[in-house]
């Protein structure tokens, strides 16, 4: 069981809110969800909670998100390499999503900080979907939590494969 917890800018697009309040049985945690805008072409940027990786899709049919979101993250572990029993496991462990509330100011901090670097680290006017990944890439060696001790600051790839290494091997 997984919560996808969405921001009240996407939440009303969404089923009703199911979350029981109990905690995720994924290593990743729970799923955090904002839509934003960049050259006027409506995004979804996506984020673990406790690895604070990044997905980034185009917002369309945002009411099937919940069902979309264990492929989304097999997509996007996939591409950081992972070895596919352990993204097996995390995606059968997703299974039910539930939706809800977001009740980490700290991980929507996280989403505002990527939700301005993204403009800038895409070419103005001249990007399409394909680039997506490639903004990915950026923002998983992105210091999260730098004010921090150094002990304490999260790198997004290295944290999500930490987290899987212990959870799933």
């Amino acid at each position: 069981m997984v919560t996808l917890r969405a921001t009240r800018k996407v939440l009303k697009y969404l089923p009703g809110e199911s979350d029981s309040g109990q905690p995720p049985d994924t290593a990743l945690g729970d799923w955090y969800v904002n839509r934003l805008v960049v050259d006027r072409k409506p995004l979804l940027l996506v984020v673990s909670s406790l690895s604070l990786m990044a997905i980034l899709k185009p917002a369309r049919n945002v009411k099937e998100l919940p069902d979309h979101l264990p492929d989304m993250v097999a997509g996007r572990l996939h591409r950081l390499g992972v070895d596919p029993a352990v993204i097996h496991a995390e995606v059968e462990a997703m299974d039910p999503v539930e939706v809800g509330k977001t009740v980490d100011r700290s991980v929507v901090g996280i989403m505002v900080d990527f939700a301005k670097m993204i403009p800038y680290i895409l070419p103005p006017g001249a990007w399409e979907e394909g680039w997506l990944p490639l903004v990915e890439k950026q923002l998983q060696r992105t210091p999260c939590y730098a004010g921090r001790r150094f002990e304490d600051v999260v790198f997004p790839e290295s944290k999500t494969v930490d987290l899987l290494s212990e959870r799933w091997q």
